[in-house]
């Protein structure tokens, strides 16, 4: 908040009313004045820690501020004001929250202290002040979640998916991939509604719960977007083979739960957990099942990174989102760039900044799923097919500046119209990514292909090492410039030889070894400086649209060229090489004379000739 005047410590505590009407202070930002059951909270220099309930030293302190549930193993906030004049790096001040906070301690394991002069906030936690969130003051709920900040355990997200999966697979009888991911993902869902799912609770009311819980928790939702009630049609269709097997429902109930935690982790970071699991149920589908091609994190990372994302302004689409790998990244990063999930600018993000499209019924109800599992407020998207007029008018009105894409591979989907039409249809000088196979424009419809190089500038393309995809699909990222022309523009290309990620039995690739982060931290400085390896190549579209690898150098060694010559020769004179082979084995083993005991312990064989073979 922009200040006009210096304001008073009870100003900056209580708000003031000017001629342009009421301006909150702490206790309206924190929400201290709104009623909550189970929880002692408000604002003033009255109330002492002793009225509060605490006894002992320190409990005639009066805090300005408080909020202290009634469960002492949940977060408590304590509130220390100044007027907007004062400097918070005031040790006195710093002191006096930090004594407010110790009283505090007698019964509460976990406190966040607050000081605020109306400009800015220094936060604490139990003692320890962080330094890396917003210095403008946010809502309570920002500040309780800052105590979620665990390290997320990738290794228990594996496992605890397998268990899942396995669960629904045979004990519950669930044999279609997708229908499991659904139902796992509708479970998640309802949990982060704070669906009241419990050990023992037999399998109709199990089921009920969730289908319940949605359908309340996505009243308001639907409103805005009435394609939500796929993901209720979705759920409603999966079929269980196997409903009277109460371990089963217990067990499902219990890996949901940590999930569900790990998922509410500030370090959570979309793909992180979500890509995981989605792509942990997406190892068991059958090869009938292969159109789907799921976008792996790191890969999600990088593409991220490279279009330059401004968190405060830009609009970004993903127009075959899959399961919304493109989206859950762009969210999480653009919302940890503003302060935080309770953040009035991530409000704005989830609202109004992330946009995607899919054409499957079933994926699109998973990408709702997602989305609202990771805490999105609208859900802007929209189950279309990306190659109709339909789509290319949603897109135009969303003034989208920022494209990361997956399209999809198989010629029938004409991944070449998808990409025309998003170009197309985005804001001019949009920047926009696109994951797709080496070759694919060259393989597609020149005349679409020469239409987009007409329109748009492909500015550059980054091969993606050989075994990025288990499919053994080998992959490149496609940046364009929307409203561009390319007149023969000359393309940036370089080849990312290793990623770092090793396989894991049962696991897929993982980055086991945490390389990634300073591969892909060398490799952004690579791409926007355009220079500093040897990969790089400036190709003309004229000529080609791929990077071109270097040949290996073709060798030929003497003995190659000896055994060419005699497979030749026994060929011409009809030898039976199996018979000759045969023959001199024998003759070597059965009619030689053996021995050993040489310095250097090797055993000498002596054909008749007299010839030695060591």
């Amino acid at each position: 908040m922009a200040l006009v005047r210096d304001l008073t410590e009870d100003e900056v505590r209580e708000g003031y009313t000017d001629s342009e009407g009421f301006h909150p202070g702490a206790k309206q930002i924190l929400e201290f004045d709104k009623s909550e059951n189970n929880v002692q909270q408000g604002t003033g220099q009255l109330t002492t820690f002793n009225q509060l309930g605490f006894y002992g030293k320190g409990s005639k302190h009066k805090p300005d501020g408080w909020y202290l549930p009634d469960d002492y193993t949940k977060v408590a906030i304590i509130l220390e004001t100044k007027s907007s004049n004062k400097n918070l790096n005031d040790k006195t001040f710093v002191n006096e929250l930090l004594n407010n906070i110790k009283i505090t301690g007698q019964k509460y394991s976990k406190i966040v202290g607050i000081l605020y002069n109306g400009n800015e906030t220094r936060i604490f936690l139990n003692d320890t002040e962080k330094t890396d969130t917003t210095k403008e003051l946010q809502s309570k709920n920002f500040y309780i979640d800052l105590f979620d900040d665990f390290e997320i355990d990738t290794n228990q997200i594996y496992l605890t998916t397998m268990k899942i999966n396995n669960l629904l697979h045979f004990k519950f009888g669930v044999n279609d991939f997708y229908d499991r991911m659904v139902f796992t993902a509708c479970a998640l869902v309802a949990k982060r509604y704070d669906a009241p799912l419990t050990k023992g609770m037999d399998y109709n009311l199990f089921h009920y719960t969730i289908l319940n819980t949605l359908s309340k928790s996505l009243e308001d939702a639907k409103k805005q977007n009435e394609k939500l009630e796929i993901l209720l049609e979705a759920y409603s269709k999966v079929q269980m083979n196997i409903t009277n097997n109460q371990k089963a429902i217990d067990d499902f109930i219990v890996n949901v739960e940590i999930i569900s935690k790990l998922i509410n982790s500030k370090n959570w970071n979309g793909e992180d957990v979500m890509g995981i699991f989605f792509n942990e149920f997406n190892r068991y589908k059958g090869k009938s099942e292969n159109g789907q091609v799921f976008t792996p994190d790191h890969v999600a990372s990088l593409m991220y990174r490279l279009i330059n994302v401004n968190p405060k302004e830009d609009r970004i689409l993903d127009a075959a989102c899959g399961s919304g790998a493109f989206l859950t990244k762009s969210m999480s990063n653009m919302i940890k760039a503003v302060g935080g999930i309770n953040t009035k600018e991530a409000k704005d993000i989830m609202s109004t900044q992330i946009y995607g499209i899919e054409i499957d019924k079933r994926v699109f109800s998973l990408a709702c799923a997602n989305m609202l599992i990771h805490k999105d407020g609208k859900t802007n998207l929209e189950q279309m097919d990306s190659t109709s007029q339909e789509a290319c008018d949603w897109i135009k009105s969303k003034k989208i500046n920022k494209v990361l894409m997956n399209p999809p591979y198989e010629k029938k989907c004409h991944p070449e119209i998808i990409i025309k039409n998003v170009l197309d249809n985005v804001n001019k000088h949009t920047i926009a990514a696109f994951l797709l196979p080496d070759k694919k424009l060259e393989k597609v419809s020149k005349k679409i292909v020469k239409s987009i190089l007409n329109k748009h500038r492909l500015l550059k393309i980054i091969k993606l090492p050989e075994k990025t995809f288990d499919e053994g699909i080998t992959t490149s990222i496609f940046i364009f410039e929307s409203g561009i022309p390319q007149n023969d523009e000359e393309i940036f290309t370089c080849y990312i030889k290793e990623d770092g990620l090793e396989r894991v039995k049962n696991q897929g690739r993982q980055d086991i070894r945490h390389k990634w982060k300073d591969i892909e931290d060398k490799w952004v400085s690579i791409i926007k400086k355009q220079s500093g390896d040897d990969s790089i190549k400036w190709i003309k579209p004229s000529i080609c649209l791929s990077y071109q690898k270097d040949e290996e150098a073709f060798e030929v060694y003497e003995e190659d060229f000896v055994k060419t010559m005699a497979d030749y020769l026994m060929y011409k004179e009809n030898v039976n090489v199996n018979a000759l082979k045969e023959a001199i084995a024998n003759k070597v083993i059965y009619f030689s004379s053996i021995t050993s005991g040489d310095k250097n312990n090797k055993i000498a064989i002596n054909v008749e000739s007299g010839k030695n073979f060591e």
